[in-house]
């Protein structure tokens, strides 16, 4: 089980969602954009001492600085993971401090840009499955999924199961 952490926070021109890139040195999902977040540790009881931890360690954002609002219902990632959203509200500016071995780049996007349908769209995604050892040659299969894609937004794509979190909470939103 994981737990991300859906940063809100407002700024002058209205409220605006956190992101992270992944840093490139990562095992799984490098250079991705995502949500601050992880997998539950021992010892934690709701995923929401989960997503509170993982900001903490990957942008310095202390947990009793977040006012939690709520969680989204939990996804399960093509990678068989299950990640349960957690909604909160987090004061703006804050003196965000990155875990460079994990987060390259904080960056934030409007909720009125990511509300557009045009700013989105479904494409395929093919995905390598992991080895299981049966392959013959070292041949791997793959999947092939929909998955929503946001338009580059400051030079950031945002897609997969980040951008399908962002889209249930439109939902709810709007």
């Amino acid at each position: 089980m994981a737990a991300v952490l859906v940063p809100f926070l407002r700024i002058t021109d209205g409220w605006h969602l956190l992101f992270t890139r992944r840093t490139d040195k990562l095992p799984e999902h490098s250079g991705q954009v995502a949500f601050p977040g992880g997998s539950m540790d021992p010892g934690e009881s709701s995923p929401e001492q989960t997503a509170l931890r993982e900001a903490s360690e990957e942008i310095g954002l202390h947990p009793n600085k977040v006012q939690v609002i709520g969680r989204l219902r939990s996804i399960i990632t093509i990678t068989n993971y299950q990640v349960t959203p957690i909604v909160g509200i987090i004061p703006w500016p804050y003196p965000i401090q990155l875990e460079r071995e994990e987060v390259q780049r904080v960056f934030t996007i409007p909720l009125t840009w990511l509300a557009q349908p045009d700013n989105r769209e479904i494409r395929q995604h093919t995905r390598l499955l992991p080895q299981t050892g049966h392959e013959s040659g070292g041949e791997r299969e793959s999947v092939t999924m929909p998955a929503i894609y946001f338009k580059k937004y400051d030079g950031e794509l945002l897609w997969g199961v980040t951008a399908q979190i962002v889209v249930s909470l439109l939902d709810i939103l709007f």
